[in-house]
């Protein structure tokens, strides 16, 4: 049962998906110092968080932007 679900289309595309998550998370640990967060509080943390994510995804659009120009 495993290989078939492992064959199947829908699990190469979580896969796929799964992959561009972990490296948003990868990065946010590396380079966007979450791994080890200098501030104190829930509240804190989750603005971090979202500061360092939307830092990666302004990241990814540059690089994305040079990939596939946008067309008018």
């Amino acid at each position: 049962m495993p290989d078939a679900i492992a064959a199947s289309e829908g699990y190469v595309l979580s896969q796929r998906k799964r992959k561009l998550i972990e490296q948003g998370f990868g990065w946010a640990k590396t380079v966007g110092g979450i791994r080890q967060v200098m501030v104190r509080g829930l509240k804190r943390v989750d603005h971090l968080f979202v500061l360092t994510m939307t830092a990666y995804n302004l990241t990814r659009m540059r690089s994305l932007g040079q990939i596939r120009p946008q067309a008018l």
